[in-house]
């Protein structure tokens, strides 16, 4: 099996399973108990709390371990507004967000909450002016993704930052595809919330973690006992988050290579070659994850492409239903014909990829 799915989960590094078995089979203690078997596992947690930091270049008591992304960002959207209703109750956010965000922005409207949907351009992108007249007096919360897990277009969250900042809006970011493919700096980008997830991450599914920025309010969503600063209750995933904090350690080497953005424009160079103008980029070429190419092939169905990469992991940008085609809502945002959103398919590249996997993959593709 090639493997060209990173984006919808990772394979767990090696080093990383390597870190967490220890804590399987010895340092199994409560990171709360005081004995030597809980104060060993309090000192990998608060370890892999500074690796996540250092990736992130914030301070360690700013970062609270989850159960996944998905409960990072409901834990910050509806935490922010909560604590400040007395303020407004206004949320922004854009048309392309993951369901975690779109999903819990569409439950407080339910309980009186205004939410903007912000479009985007052809490119997949948030204008900075479109977030600009939005902001009313309000406002309460910005939340738009680092970068979109279909087409790995970038946003300007630090322009948005600085936007948000005159505003006295507070801002959060789902960088979950982000991380560990770009550099994401909290100190340079100027955000008060950021949601990364370990399955992205060559670390394991089912744990996740958040930045929020010192001083902010942000009430928990799992009441219990005061775990990660009383931000969020329940005994520390002591396994995964050793887990997760190592594949940030390893994450800040991983991005001073260029090899997945090589292969990904070697791929693309590779597909214009066998189709011409055939096949169509959806997203930016250039503002976008290096390891990330959504094509849509011309006069083609996904599934009919699809059908041809036997043995190959990849996900369709279309879906059929009763006889009639889908393209997804990021595409359908981005202003995506029907035409062209039949045909897409999302290549990720891994860390892992090579180039003689790339080479199969293109004579699969000379079948269609």
């Amino acid at each position: 099996m090639i493997y060209l799915d990173h984006n919808s989960t990772t394979p767990i590094d090696k080093a990383v399973a390597d870190a967490m078995l220890p804590y399987i089979y010895e340092n199994f203690g409560n990171p709360s108990s005081s004995h030597p078997m809980g104060r060993a596992a309090k000192q990998a947690t608060d370890l892999a709390r500074s690796q996540v930091a250092n990736l992130l270049n914030c301070s360690a008591d700013e970062i609270v371990f989850t159960g996944s992304g998905s409960e990072a960002n409901n834990t910050i959207i509806k935490g922010v507004a909560e604590a400040y209703r007395h303020k407004g109750r206004h949320i922004i956010t854009s048309r392309i967000e993951h369901p975690s965000v779109m999903e819990t922005c569409k439950y407080l409207e339910k309980s009186g909450y205004l939410v903007t949907y912000l479009p985007v351009n052809r490119y997949g992108e948030v204008e900075i002016e479109q977030v600009k007249n939005a902001i009313t007096g309000d406002t309460i919360l910005v939340t738009v993704m680092h970068s979109n897990n279909e087409t790995g277009t970038l946003q300007p969250i630090k322009a948005i930052a600085g936007l948000c900042r005159q505003e006295n809006v507070l801002l959060h970011t789902d960088a979950s595809q982000s991380i560990g493919k770009v550099p994401v700096d909290i100190q340079d980008l100027g955000v008060d919330f950021l949601t990364l997830a370990g399955p992205k991450l060559y670390a394991p599914k089912g744990i996740g973690a958040f930045y929020c920025k010192n001083g902010v309010a942000l009430p928990s969503l799992i009441h219990g006992a005061g775990h990660e600063g009383g931000r969020r209750a329940g005994t520390e995933n002591v396994i995964f988050i050793v887990g997760l904090g190592k594949a940030c350690e390893i994450a800040v080497e991983t991005l001073k290579s260029s090899h997945v953005l090589e292969l990904s424009q070697y791929f693309y160079q590779g597909l214009q070659q066998l189709f011409q103008d055939k096949v169509q980029l959806n997203g930016h070429f250039e503002q976008r994850l290096p390891n990330t190419l959504n094509i849509s092939f011309l006069g083609y169905s996904s599934a009919q492409v699809m059908e041809k990469l036997t043995d190959v992991a990849v996900s369709a940008g279309s879906a059929c239903h009763a006889g009639s085609t889908e393209i997804s809502p990021v595409l359908k945002a981005m202003g995506v014909s029907l035409e062209v959103g039949m045909g897409a398919i999302r290549f990720s590249l891994g860390k892992d990829s090579t180039r003689a996997e790339i080479d199969q993959v293109l004579e699969k593709l000379k079948q269609l």
